[in-house]
C-alpha cells in the first residue's frame, strides 16, 4: 500500500519567517540596550557579526581576534551575553513553531489535500485505494497511541520560563490577524516586547536541584497548558477527515465511528531505577496529584457547560433513561441546591450538570484531603466511585440531546469533555513503576531466607530459580512473612507493591500502568516481581485453579547483549505455565520494553538500531506462537543517539507486522517542551503520530508488506561493521574516556539543577558502563561532536560497498524502498548537520594530553568526514538535509549564534577547571554561573541535546 505524498509539501515562505525572527531580534536588542546598556549590546553584536562573517568565510586572524575579545570579558558581561543568545534561540524556536502552525492553517484554508501525515491526506489515501468503511473501522478499533512522559534530566527550562514563552507565542500569533491597522499593530508589538522583557527578567536557570515532586508538577504542566485542549481537537480533525472522504450518518456523525485511542503514560514519580528520591510515598503523591489535576479540569468544563446546555422541557423532550437518572439523583438535591430544591426543574440538563459538579467536587475533596496527609479518608456517598460513572452521566446527556435533534449541541463542548474522560479517566495517565532487576533479586533472596534458608536463592542457577519461583506462585497460600526480620531495603521494595495495590483502589485500575524491570537478563527476573506482587495481594488465586493478576510486568531489554538474548528469555517466560496463567488472568497482553539509549551507548547507532529491529521481529513471532497479544514499548530519547527522530517516520520505520495497532514510547527531556508546550504543536504531534500508527498497522486489514531478504542480509553485515568501528573507538582506544571527560562539559552538566536523578549509576566510576546514556549523549552534543548518533555508520557503508558500483546501487535502492534504512540515514543527517568538527577540535584542546587529544579527535573527525560522504553518496544529495529544507534553514539560522556560545563555553571551561585545579574548589568561582548558563543556551540552540 502506498502512502506517497501527492499533496504539496510545506514550501517555506522563508521571507515571512525571517521577518518574524528579525522582529524578535530587534525587540530583544531594544530591551538589552535599555536594561543592560549600550556596551553589553555592542559586545553581543560584535560576537554575532564576527561569527556570522566567519561562517561565510573563514579567517584565522579574525577568529583569533574574537577569541581575545572573549578572553577580555568579565564574568558578569559574559553571563549577560550568554543570556542574550539563549533567549534569542528561545525566540527563534517560538518563531519557527508559530510559523509552521501558520503554514498548516494556510493549507487548511486553501481547501486542498493537506500535508503528508495529516488525517486528511491519510484518510484520502485509504478511500482512494478502495478501502471500504467497515474495513477502516476495524483498523481504527485496534488503535492505541500512548506517549509516556519521563523526567530524564536533559530539559533545562524552568516551568516559569515555559509559561513566559507561551505568552510570547500567543502575543506573536495576534500579529498575524488579518487587516490590522498601523496603531493596532504597534500596540500588539509593544505587548510582544513587554512579554519578551519579562522573559529577560526571568531567571532561566534553577537555583536549586529539583525534587521529584517538582518534576511531577512539571509533567502535569503539559496537560493544563496544551493536552486538555489538544486531545479533543485531535479527535475532531480525524472525524472531519472521515466525513470528507466517507461521509456522515443521519445525525451528522462521521460514517466511520472514531473510538478513543489516545492514552498517556508517565514515569515521573514511579521511576526509581537509580533514583533514591523516588520513594513509595512519592509514588502515592504522583497518583493523587494526577487525579487532582484531571478532576479540576472536569470541574472547570462542567461549570462552563451549565451555561451552554440551557434546554427547556417546554422546548424538547429528553430520553427516559436521562430522566430516570435525574430521579436517581434526587437524594443529592438537598446538598446540591440547599434551600432551593426546585432549582432548574424545567432545565433538566443544567440541573444534571449541577449535580455532576457537586459529585466531582466531593471526589476532588477526597483526593485533596489525602494529599494533605489526612489518614484513612473515605469518600462520601456522593463522590464518584469511578470515571465510568461520570462517563455514564455525560453520555446520557449526549444521547438525550441527539434524540430530540440537538446532536449539533452535543458535538460541542460536551463531546470534548466525553473525549477527555475516555482518555484520562480519573487517573490522568498510566503511571509506570520501574526498578532494576538486582533490587528484586536481593529482596526475593531476603524473603526466601526467612521461608526456606536452604538452598540460598542467590547461589541457584536460572533453571532452579524458575522452578522454585513457579512452585511458590502456584501455591494456594504463602507462608507468613516476619516483617521485622527483613532488611530495610526489602521492606521498601515490598512497600512499592502495596502502594500499587492502594493506588489502584484510589484512582482506578488504569492508574498504574506497567511494572518495568530494567536490566532484565533472565525470565526469573520477571517471576521475582510476580512473587513480590503476590505478597501485596496483586496476584494469586480467588479459588483453587482460578488465578487473578492485577499487575502487568514489562521486561526491559537495554544493552546489545540483552537484545540478542531477548528470544531466549521470552521463550522461558512464556513457556512457563504459572506465568502464562497469570498473564491470561491479567488480559493476555504482554508488554515488552526496548531500550534505545543504553544499546546505542553500548554498541553504537547501527548495532543498536539493527538489534532493536531484529528483537521486535523475534518478540512478535514468539508472542504470536504462544497466542499472546504484545505491545512493544519503545524507550526513545530526544536525540538520534537515543532513538529520537520525527515521530511519524519513526513509527513507519518499525518492522512490518510489529506495530499491530499499538504504540507506546517515552517522551524524554526537552522533547516534551518542544512537542507539548503549545496546543497547536501538540495537536500536530498527536495527529502525525496517530497517522503513522494507522499506516504502520495496515497489515491488520491485509495491506502489509514484507521486508526484502537481500536488505536484511546487507543490514546484518552493516551492523557488524558499525559495531566493530564504534567499539574500537569507545572500548578499545586507550584514553578515550579521559578525552570524553575533558573535551566535553559532561562533569559540569552534572552541576546543572535539571534533574533529580544522578548522572552516573556509580558516582565515583567514570567508566562507560557507569555513566548514564543521557549525559553521554548530552556531553558529546554540547561539544558539537554528536558521536553516538553516527559513529561507525560511515565505516560500515564504505567497508561494505567498497568500490563496487552494484553494491552502491543496492544501498541506494534500500534508501528509496525501505523505510527503516531511509529513516536511519535521514536521522543521521540531522546529527551530522548539528556536529561541527572545527568547533569540536577547539574542545579537544581542553585535554591536558595533547597527543591523546590529537589521536582521539583525529579518529572522530576522519569518521565524520567518511560518514558525511557515504550518506550523501547513497542518498544522492549534494548537502546534508536537502530533503528537509525547513530544518536545514533552521540550522543555518542558528549556527552563527551557536558558534560564539561554544567558544565562550570553551573559555569558561578552561577557567573554571583551572580554578578547581588550584585546590580552591570550595572558594567562590565567578566562572561557574555563566558556564552553566552556556549549557542551557547551547541546548536551546541545538534543540535536541539529550
Amino acid at each position: 500500500m502506498s502512502f506517497k505524498d501527492t499533496s504539496r509539501f510545506l514550501v517555506p515562505r522563508d521571507r515571512e519567517l525571517r521577518a518574524r525572527v528579525k522582529l524578535f531580534g530587534n525587540l530583544l536588542g531594544n530591551i538589552i540596550r535599555r536594561l543592560e546598556g549600550d556596551a553589553v549590546l555592542q559586545a553581543v553584536e560584535t560576537l554575532r557579526k564576527g561569527f556570522v562573517a566567519l561562517r561565510k568565510k573563514d579567517n584565522p586572524d579574525k577568529r583569533e581576534r574574537l577569541m581575545r575579545y572573549i578572553d577580555a570579558l568579565d564574568p558578569k558581561t559574559l553571563e549577560t551575553i550568554i543570556r542574550a543568545f539563549s533567549i534569542y534561540f528561545s525566540l527563534v524556536n517560538l518563531a519557527e513553531e508559530e510559523y509552521l502552525h501558520r503554514e498548516r492553517r494556510r493549507q487548511v484554508a486553501e481547501g486542498g489535500p493537506l500535508w503528508l501525515g495529516s488525517f486528511d491526506h491519510t484518510i484520502r489515501v485509504f478511500q482512494a485505494q478502495g478501502i471500504p468503511p467497515e474495513t477502516l473501522a476495524s483498523l481504527l478499533s485496534h488503535l492505541e497511541y500512548m506517549p509516556v512522559f519521563t523526567a530524564h534530566p536533559t530539559e533545562a527550562r524552568r516551568r516559569t520560563v515555559m509559561e513566559a514563552q507561551r505568552r510570547i507565542f500567543l502575543a506573536a500569533e495576534r500579529l498575524d490577524m488579518p487587516r490590522l491597522g498601523r496603531e493596532e499593530r504597534e500596540e500588539l508589538t509593544r505587548q510582544l516586547e513587554m512579554q519578551i522583557q519579562i522573559l529577560w527578567r526571568t531567571n532561566e536557570v534553577r537555583m536549586k536541584k529539583p525534587q521529584v515532586q517538582d518534576e511531577i508538577k512539571y509533567g502535569l504542566f503539559y496537560y493544563v497548558e496544551s493536552l486538555f485542549a489538544a486531545v479533543p481537537h485531535t479527535y475532531r480533525l480525524l472525524e472531519k477527515a472521515i466525513r470528507r472522504s466517507y461521509g456522515s450518518d443521519e445525525h451528522g456523525n462521521p460514517a466511520i465511528p472514531v473510538p478513543g485511542f489516545l492514552r498517556f503514560g508517565s514515569w515521573i514519580g514511579g521511576d526509581r531505577d537509580g533514583n533514591p528520591y523516588v520513594t513509595p510515598a512519592i509514588t502515592e503523591m504522583a497518583c493523587r496529584l494526577a487525579m487532582e489535576q484531571v478532576l479540576s479540569e472536569y470541574l472547570r468544563r462542567v461549570h462552563t457547560l451549565r451555561f451552554v446546555l440551557t434546554h427547556s422541557l417546554l422546548m424538547c423532550r429528553p430520553t427516559e433513561a436521562f430522566m430516570e437518572s435525574l430521579e436517581e439523583d434526587e437524594s443529592l438535591s438537598p446538598a446540591v441546591f440547599k434551600d432551593l430544591p426546585d432549582t432548574m426543574e424545567s432545565e433538566p440538563y443544567r440541573r444534571k450538570l449541577y449535580i455532576i459538579r457537586y459529585r466531582l467536587r466531593e471526589t476532588l475533596d477526597t483526593v485533596q484531603r489525602r494529599l494533605a496527609g489526612e489518614a484513612a479518608v473515605i469518600p462520601t456517598h456522593a463522590a464518584y466511585g469511578s470515571s465510568q460513572a461520570l462517563l455514564r452521566d455525560l453520555t446520557l446527556i449526549r444521547d438525550s440531546l441527539i434524540s430530540h435533534g440537538d446532536g449539533n449541541a452535543a458535538r460541542g463542548e460536551l463531546t470534548d469533555l466525553i473525549r477527555l474522560v475516555e482518555t484520562f479517566g480519573f487517573h490522568l495517565h498510566h503511571l509506570d513503576v520501574r526498578q532494576e532487576s538486582t533490587v528484586h533479586t536481593a529482596a526475593v533472596t531476603d524473603i526466601l531466607a526467612q521461608w526456606e534458608p536452604e538452598p540460598d536463592y542467590s547461589t541457584q542457577d536460572e533453571a532452579s530459580r524458575l522452578e522454585r519461583l513457579s512452585a511458590l506462585l502456584a501455591r494456594e497460600q504463602l507462608p507468613d512473612l516476619p516483617d521485622d526480620a527483613l532488611s530495610e531495603t526489602t521492606r521498601e521494595t515490598l512497600e512499592v507493591f502495596h502502594v500499587i495495590a492502594r493506588m489502584r483502589g484510589e484512582v482506578g485500575a488504569e492508574g498504574i500502568g506497567t511494572y518495568v524491570i530494567s536490566m532484565t537478563h533472565a525470565a526469573s527476573h520477571v517471576m521475582e516481581v510476580m512473587l513480590l506482587a503476590r505478597l501485596a495481594g496483586l496476584c494469586g488465586h480467588t479459588d483453587p485453579g482460578q488465578p487473578f493478576c492485577h499487575l502487568r510486568v514489562s521486561p526491559l531489554f537495554e544493552t546489545i547483549e540483552d537484545l540478542r538474548h531477548v528470544e531466549s528469555v521470552l521463550k522461558h517466560l512464556l513457556g512457563n505455565k504459572v506465568y502464562r496463567d497469570l498473564l491470561r488472568a491479567s488480559g493476555n497482553l504482554q508488554e515488552i520494553m526496548l531500550g534505545y539509549s543504553d544499546s546505542c551507548k553500548d554498541g553504537g547507532i547501527l548495532a543498536s538500531a539493527w538489534n532493536l529491529y531484529q528483537a521486535q521481529q523475534q518478540i512478535i513471532a514468539l508472542t504470536d506462537a504462544h497466542e499472546v497479544e504484545c505491545r512493544l514499548f519503545h524507550g526513545r530519547g530526544g536525540t538520534i543517539g537515543r532513538g529520537g527522530g520525527p515521530t511519524h517516520e519513526s513509527i513507519l520505520s518499525q518492522p512490518p507486522g510489529t506495530v499491530q495497532g499499538r504504540i507506546k514510547f517515552t517522551e524524554q527531556g526537552e522533547v516534551l517542551s518542544y512537542k507539548y508546550s503549545n496546543t497547536e504543536t501538540a495537536i500536530y504531534e498527536l495527529s502525525m503520530g496517530t497517522t503513522g500508527l494507522i499506516k504502520a498497522s495496515a497489515g491488520l486489514i491485509g495491506l502489509g508488506h514484507e521486508d526484502q531478504a537481500a536488505h536484511l542480509e546487507i543490514m546484518d553485515t552493516l551492523a557488524q561493521y558499525g559495531e566493530t568501528a564504534y567499539r574500537t573507538l569507545t572500548d578499545q582506544t586507550q584514553g578515550v574516556l579521559d578525552y570524553f571527560y575533558e573535551a566535553t562539559p559532561v562533569e559540569e552538566i552534572g552541576r546543572l539543577n535539571i534533574g533529580s536523578r544522578p548522572s552516573h549509576r556509580r558516582q565515583t566510576d567514570r567508566s562507560k558502563g557507569s555513566i548514564r546514556a543521557i549525559p553521554w549523549v548530552f556531553g558529546w552534543a554540547q561539544s558539537r561532536h554528536t558521536v553516538p548518533a553516527w559513529y561507525g555508520l560511515g565505516t560500515a557503508l564504505k567497508q561494505w560497498r567498497g568500490e563496487d558500483p552494484r553494491r552502491l546501487d543496492q544501498l541506494r535502492r534500500m534508501y528509496e524502498q525501505w523505510p527503516f534504512f531511509r529513516a536511519l540515514l535521514s536521522n543521521s543527517q540531522m546529527s551530522l548537520a548539528k556536529a561541527d568538527m572545527d568547533i569540536a577540535g577547539e574542545y579537544a584542546r581542553l585535554c591536558h594530553d595533547r597527543t591523546l587529544a590529537a589521536r582521539v579527535f583525529g579518529l572522530i573527525r576522519e569518521e565524520y568526514l567518511r560518514t558525511v560522504e557515504e550518506v550523501l553518496t547513497i542518498s544522492g544529495k549534494d548537502n546534508l538535509l536537502d530533503d528537509h529544507p525547513v530544518l536545514a534553514l533552521s540550522l543555518m539560522r542558528r549556527n552563527p549564534y551557536l558558534d560564539p556560545l561554544n567558544h565562550i563555553q570553551i573559555t569558561l571551561l578552561r577557567r573554571h577547571r583551572a580554578l578547581q585545579g588550584t585546590g580552591s574548589g570550595t572558594a567562590y568561582d565567578p566562572w561557574l554561573s555563566p558556564l552553566l548558563r552556556s549549557i542551557n543556551a547551547i541546548a536551546a540552540g541545538m534543540r535536541n541535546t539529550g
